[in-house]
């Protein structure tokens, strides 16, 4: 799966002569994490996060911390002030698995998707934790239509997901043009499939206990 699969396309920005408050009111109503921020000719300069906005809003309570000799300054009014300047981003086809392995190495909890210098998209780690959640009974019908589609052959496969685990078994026919390029190619299908974690192709002579699963990175 690609990120124009799971992206949000209707993204909501702000600028960044925006006010950071209303910055917090917008991720705090929407359940946002981080917003793009734009300039006037609609170029992706920034990203501002919960956390650019939490940072140094919330005074110490005096009653619980000893003084400081001086006051603190107080934290910037406007998002330009806050924002993350250095912005990670991903294409509309870059690969989930990619997506994945970015938000667990650099701690991210959402990136912009952009075609040149175009925003077209946001992805979040919600929108890629929905496709481990399909019912598998739905994985296994848009699966099943996959391999028929590509092989022509109605009627002539077995698929069955368990947690998200696609087995996958012919069942008649013949495999064209053999078995081990039909097998690379209907796993190869399977891990297109949003909920698919793990796939395992089997003959339609084997009544064996399948082999380990392939990752789907």
């Amino acid at each position: 799966m690609q990120a124009r699969d799971v992206m949000t396309r209707e993204v909501v920005t702000v600028g960044p002569e925006t006010s950071a408050k209303y910055a917090a009111e917008v991720m705090a109503e929407h359940g946002f994490a981080a917003l793009p921020v734009l300039d006037d000719d609609d170029r992706l300069v920034g990203i501002v996060a919960e956390a650019d906005v939490l940072r140094d809003r919330l005074p110490q309570d005096p009653r619980l911390h000893v003084q400081r000799s001086e006051p603190p300054k107080p934290p910037a009014s406007l998002v330009h002030g806050v924002m993350t300047r250095g912005v990670r981003t991903v294409e509309p086809t870059a690969d989930l698995a990619d997506v994945a392995r970015l938000f667990v190495d650099d701690r991210l909890r959402s990136v912009p998707v952009v075609d040149g210098e175009r925003l077209v998209g946001i992805v979040s780690r919600r929108d890629l934790l929905r496709t481990l959640v399909r019912p598998d009974e739905q994985i296994r019908d848009d699966l099943l239509r996959l391999v028929e589609g590509y092989t022509g052959e109605l009627g002539s496969w077995s698929v069955s997901v368990s947690d998200g685990l696609a087995t996958i078994r012919r069942t008649r026919g013949v495999p064209d043009p053999s078995a081990e390029v039909e097998e690379q190619a209907v796993s190869a299908l399977a891990r297109t499939v949003g909920g698919v974690v793990g796939v395992r192709v089997l003959s339609s002579g084997d009544p064996g206990t399948p082999a380990p699963a392939s990752p789907t990175g």
